[in-house]
């Protein structure tokens, strides 16, 4: 999966409370029991077309994800951009933590259904735009426009599901989620390298809004009925301030990037003024604790930054290494990832059964354990003597341990949030995923590139293997910092429960 993957793969999938015990100090009441329309579960009578709807929006915007990266390099090249290749990645995962934190808001005041139809609107007309660039500042303008209505979305389905559903039947489609990117993750890049070399790299931006027209028009007027209008009690008015550091997490975030992909001495200054913007804004984003690990929600927000930035990093490199350093070709390289989708899925299932309900944070560490031990065993296909099949493996092992802490800490972020937070906390969650995510790829990119990592020269002869150079120290330096990260988590995964209420 890859970062956006890891934010819509990784929707919750977990369940309610047991019915014997109690509940948090700030819990939403719990859910009434089945009426005899939800008999047939997510696909019963009253959530029927809304559960098709939203899953088939997240299986568009999984295939989305999964193909764009596939046509990225025809699109740069032709546009004259390759210079501003990386922008075009940074561009939408900086925009998309503004909309996060404004679509939190939003679900607060009005509910999930004005920042959905809105983010869905900001992907299409962003996919429109880069689709039909003739310059590469305005393909990279598209995705900044696509990254606002990813954000505006992911929220928004969080809150959708708190609310659209009752507790018993959440772990389902929560689940559902998160199969949603299996076919995707194995056929995405073969079609969309097909459309690229058949009809040309445009039609793969092109094509995906008109798909989501009719799964959007058969889910909109169930959404309606079922989230439509604000939360129950109090409606918080819009904080202009969160708004305002919303805007210097994204100037901070954008900053960051820009200084480890440019290694030079002054870099050091946007390196800076990008972190002098991001700490204290991110400090006032996030639950007051986060970052000392305060029992809870703050744990939980943090747990969801350590698991994904270690895995997303990790992953992130794995193409390369195996190209660089083991001499598979391209697109070999790129179906060793195939089966991650599979296995998260997979995780994601086993987290949802009503059973595993009373050991959510024991299910938690031992994901993060998984991740960890999947994490470090990856790099050992950088001695020959280590099958390649090894790499494999030790990913789809971090997979499933993925699939069961990220839809565990959504589930608890549900269960911890009261109705009227639901959208705030949802949005913190994503912006703890999201700044991990560049924070470590940042500080890993640069270290790999100083030690050689970016010393590459691949070529292609009809029926050989890629062949190419590199250090294979510059990927431990990737490897064995995200592999430390994750075995923190496993530490704080202790602190996920909240302290019980003194008895009076």
């Amino acid at each position: 999966m890859t970062a956006l993957d890891d934010d819509l793969g990784g929707v919750p999938g977990g369940v309610a409370p047991a019915a014997s015990a109690p509940e948090p100090p700030s819990s939403p009441p719990p859910p009434p029991p089945a009426s005899p329309a939800d008999e047939g579960g997510v696909l019963g009578r009253s959530y029927r077309a809304l559960t098709l709807g939203i899953v088939t929006v997240v299986l568009l915007i999984a295939f989305e994800a999964t193909a764009v990266g596939t046509a990225m390099p025809v699109a740069a090249d032709r546009l004259d951009g390759v210079a501003l290749y990386a922008f075009a990645f940074s561009a939408y995962f900086t925009t998309s933590l503004l909309g996060m934190v404004a679509s939190g808001q939003w679900c607060d005041r009005s509910g999930p259904l004005p920042p959905l139809a809105a983010g869905i609107g900001s992907f299409a007309v962003g996919l429109l735009l880069s689709g039909t660039a003739t310059a590469m500042w305005v393909f990279i303008l598209g995705r900044a426009v696509q990254g606002v209505g990813g954000g505006l979305v992911i929220v928004a389905l969080y809150v959708t599901v708190s609310r659209a559903y009752p507790g018993h039947l959440q772990p389902t489609v929560m689940a559902a989620f998160a199969a949603s990117w299996v076919v995707p993750s194995v056929v995405g890049p073969l079609i969309s390298g097909t459309v690229t070399e058949q009809f040309g790299w445009r039609w793969v931006f092109l094509g995906i809004p008109a798909l989501v027209a009719l799964p959007v028009a058969v889910m909109f007027p169930a959404l309606r009925r079922a989230a439509s209008g604000p939360p129950p009690g109090e409606v918080r008015p819009v904080d202009r301030r969160r708004m305002k550091l919303a805007v210097g997490v994204a100037l901070g975030a954008g900053l960051l990037q820009y200084a480890g992909q440019d290694l030079r001495w002054l870099s050091l200054v946007p390196a800076v003024i990008g972190t002098a913007l991001m700490v204290p804004a991110a400090l006032g984003l996030l639950p007051r604790g986060t970052f000392r690990a305060a029992r809870g929600l703050p744990t939980v927000v943090l747990m969801r930054g350590i698991a994904a930035g270690s895995f997303i990093v990790a992953e992130s490199f794995i193409p390369l290494m195996l190209v660089t350093q083991r001499g598979l070709s391209v697109t070999m390289a790129g179906l060793s990832l195939a089966a991650g989708g599979a296995t998260w899925a997979l995780g994601s299932f086993v987290q949802s059964r009503p059973a595993m309900e009373p050991h959510r944070e024991r299910l938690v560490r031992i994901g993060m354990v998984v991740v960890t031990l999947g994490i470090a065993a990856t790099p050992l296909v950088l001695l020959e003597t280590v099958p390649v099949w090894m790499a494999v493996v030790a990913q789809a092992s971090a997979c499933f341990g993925m699939g069961v802490v990220i839809s565990s800490t959504s589930v608890l972020l549900l269960k911890l949030s009261k109705p009227e937070e639901a959208g705030a906390n949802s949005a913190a969650l994503q912006l703890s995923d999201g700044l991990s995510n560049i924070v470590l790829l940042a500080g890993c990119g640069a270290i790999f590139a100083a030690l050689g990592g970016g010393s590459v020269s691949v070529s292609h002869e009809a029926g050989e293997a890629a062949a190419a150079t590199s250090h294979p120290a510059a990927f431990l330096a990737v490897y064995l910092p995200s592999a430390a990260v994750a075995l923190v988590g496993v530490l704080a995964a202790g602190r996920l429960r909240p302290e019980e209420p003194a008895a009076k």
